[in-house]
């Protein structure tokens, strides 16, 4: 798992959010993606590493695009029998803070929520206050931590654990 967000929920004042339509990736998005990941992780994922999980039918790849049909920040989503895992969620750095993040996150737990997964997982740099605070606000709850998980610099991660909301149905 990759560090879920690095500073990408950044508490930053805009005026609203960024105009940006959520879409599969593409191999075409690759290259931007992993420049993404460079820019905002220390131990940043290939661009073979997103190239390879195109192809398996257990992981869901989006993407955030804005108005120009550039790639401004991406979700995997995998899943292995009834259980989620939130593995790479980031923003190019240029619209963090715009609300860009929390809408991938939001479209890979209503996705995770509509099929069946009884639990999203997810682990976050114990000092990423932002992204913790967004997790947070989305149901995450503290479930472990795994120490000196992170290199460059070591840090533990906070392991998070989501489980869908519950329906209310009709009053009896």
């Amino acid at each position: 798992m990759a560090d879920a967000v690095a500073d990408l929920l950044g508490e930053r004042t805009n005026p609203g959010p960024a105009p940006v339509t959520l879409r599969d990736m593409t191999v075409a998005d690759v290259f931007r993606v992993a420049e993404i990941e460079r820019q905002s992780f220390s131990d940043a994922w290939t661009p073979s590493a997103f190239h390879d999980l195109l192809e398996r039918d257990y992981a869901r790849l989006r993407v955030a695009e804005d108005t120009e049909s550039t790639v401004q920040g991406y979700c995997v989503l995998l899943r292995a029998a009834d259980e989620g895992e939130i593995a790479n969620i980031c923003t190019a750095p240029e619209v963090r803070g715009t609300g860009v993040g929390g809408r991938l996150l939001d479209d890979a737990l209503v996705a995770a929520d509509t099929s069946a997964i009884s639990a999203v997982y997810l682990e976050v740099r114990t000092s990423n206050q932002a992204a913790r605070a967004l997790y947070e606000s989305r149901g995450f709850r503290l479930v472990g931590r795994r120490r000196n998980y992170y290199q460059q610099p070591t840090e533990d991660a906070l392991v998070l654990r989501r489980t869908p909301p519950e329906t209310v149905g009709p009053p009896a």
